[in-house]
């Protein structure tokens, strides 16, 4: 009798811990031991990078309660990058640093970044996401089943290739360039007159170096880490078409799984590591004389540069498919884009 009082006892004792709500051991019990970053690039490019200071940065706040492993070249999808944001949802991937571009055949307004010559410099990029227009996105994303915490940067896409320079429209055609997968980059190069072929980036550079494509698009970050120049790309134009920002992303559930004070944990490391990361992207470029593209021109690269009436020609060839998918887009997210970048301080 006297054991069923003391058993009584310490059920009562355990019930009233409960609602007072001291469950927190049951909760740490919740965390993974590893939490899954997905990434298309690893950290020697500042895509990776950015993923590495922000897994140290959350170890670090969260005192190694969550412990973060960077899985690169989007290992968790054999390498398929446009399938990442759908896997964020589903919860084979917990966390990732992806592209707009990537996630833009699930969340069809990422396609705003990739609307050929939208963006004419990084204070046009900053305005959208840094603004209104970036809050509006992020909205978005929630409520297309992911969390967003951050910002960060992939660079301006410039393009390259193994035949001869590129000043016109004219000079693109024929030529097959390997494309992400996005309708939209078909559209844009078709409608300049190349041959796009849509691969991943694992299959982009043997793909070069046998010149089964000529060319390539890319942030000049990536150009000198993967050192294209070996792979046939002597020719490099400065066009600057399209950015690519990054956004850093928890799945929904590991977010929830957390306690409040890890998640503002979680959420200030993205902060910081977004703007490690984004300077990182921009490094060599902003500074006076450009001494990434000193670099890339020191390793037997032709660089071309276009002058405003060269580019403008390349503006005017993309025109048609600019307007056709700020339709698609939706005309008010677009035209909110295009009045901040009026509106920008340069």
């Amino acid at each position: 009798m006297k054991l069923r009082r003391t058993l009584l006892a310490l059920a009562t004792v355990a019930t009233a811990v409960t609602g007072l709500g001291l469950s927190a051991p049951a909760a740490a019990q919740q965390y993974k031991s590893e939490y899954k970053m997905s990434l298309v690039l690893g950290t020697a490019f500042p895509w990776g990078k950015g993923g590495e200071i922000w897994a140290n940065k959350v170890r670090e706040k969260t005192s190694g309660r969550i412990n973060i492993k960077l899985y690169p070249g989007v290992s968790l999808l054999q390498g398929d990058q446009t399938r990442e944001f759908s896997a964020l949802r589903q919860g084979v991937i917990d966390m990732a640093i992806g592209s707009t571009i990537n996630w833009s055949p699930q969340v069809k307004q990422l396609n705003l970044f990739s609307l050929p010559f939208l963006m004419p410099d990084y204070a046009a990029v900053d305005a959208l996401t840094q603004g209104e227009v970036g809050k509006s996105i992020f909205q978005v994303i929630d409520k297309a089943g992911v969390l967003p915490l951050a910002w960060g940067e992939n660079g301006y896409r410039e393009i390259s290739n193994s035949k001869h320079a590129i000043k016109t429209p004219a000079d693109l055609k024929g030529l097959k360039i390997r494309v992400v997968g996005s309708p939209l980059f078909l559209e844009t190069f078709t409608a300049l007159g190349a041959n796009p072929t849509q691969m991943s980036w694992a299959d982009a550079q043997p793909a070069l170096a046998s010149g089964a494509v000529d060319g390539q698009e890319n942030p000049l970050s990536i150009f000198t880490a993967s050192k294209l120049q070996t792979v046939g790309q002597k020719h490099l134009t400065m066009w600057g078409y399209v950015a690519d920002p990054l956004i850093f992303v928890v799945n929904k559930e590991v977010w929830n799984s957390w306690t409040p004070a890890d998640r503002e944990a979680v959420r200030q490391a993205a902060l910081e590591a977004g703007k490690e990361q984004l300077a990182l992207a921009r490094k060599g470029m902003v500074e006076p004389g450009q001494p990434l593209l000193k670099e890339i021109e020191g390793a037997g690269v032709t660089v071309t540069r276009l002058s405003a009436a060269e580019r403008d020609a390349f503006v005017k060839a993309t025109q048609p498919t600019y307007a056709k998918w700020k339709g698609q887009i939706g005309a008010d997210l677009v035209g909110a884009a295009e009045k901040a970048i009026a509106a920008r301080k340069k």
